[in-house]
């Protein structure tokens, strides 16, 4: 159908569709931070990085296998930290541990804390990994690319782990532990937990080739 042949309905349907994408473009995470402008550099990873003003949707995406894509980058943080004995189903406080981090990485660096942990993740995410074979009951280690959507998985449990690490029996705050984590991420400073466990993969991977 041409454009000439739309109907009012059509027309009244992609009225609301901007409309709500402005909405959406206003509306800030944590009433704070801007989801607008938000930069990707990692194609691959793009699609399943989704940056939205809502931190926490009851759970709804649980529905379905993939759905998990369709909610926000915080949220799906918030639900990793929620991931270890200390916060495991307390989703508030998961929550202001982010919100706690993300006033932190402002502070230190003055930009846009929902950027910075996007760069993170697509910095985070490893491009291979090892799976194993057996031949004739040996077992070989083989390299195979990673899902881009596992990528952003294993991205997520880095940073986790590496708050965990950081702040566990330690006089360090969770919230400046993944502050730190994020910040160190989206340098790919080789110090940070994340970026460590993403190259030790990778190179596993690059021997098992």
């Amino acid at each position: 159908m041409s454009e000439s042949e739309a109907t009012p309905d059509d027309e009244a349907a992609a009225d609301e569709a901007d409309e709500a994408d402005e909405i959406d473009d206003g509306a800030k995470l944590f009433g704070v931070w801007s989801i607008a402008e938000i930069e990707y550099n990692d194609p691959s990873t793009k699609r399943y990085i989704n940056v939205t003003p809502i931190a926490h949707t009851m759970g709804r995406h649980a529905a379905k296998q993939f759905e998990k894509s369709e909610i926000s980058i915080a949220e799906r943080l918030i639900n990793r930290l929620m991931q270890t004995e200390d916060n495991t189903g307390k989703k508030q406080q998961a929550a202001n541990i982010v919100k706690d981090a993300f006033e932190t990485i402002h502070e230190q660096t003055e930009e846009n804390p929902v950027q910075i942990l996007v760069t993170a993740v697509e910095n985070a995410a490893p491009r291979e990994e090892t799976v194993r074979l057996k031949y004739g009951g040996i077992s070989v280690p083989k390299a195979v690319d990673v899902a881009p959507q596992r990528r952003v998985d294993e991205a997520l449990k880095f940073i986790a782990q590496g708050t965990h690490n950081g702040s566990y029996k330690s006089a360090t705050d969770a919230s400046e532990a993944l502050a730190r984590q994020l910040m160190g991420a989206a340098d790919n400073d080789v110090e940070s937990y994340a970026i460590t466990q993403k190259e030790e993969r990778e190179r596993v991977a690059a021997a098992a080739r």
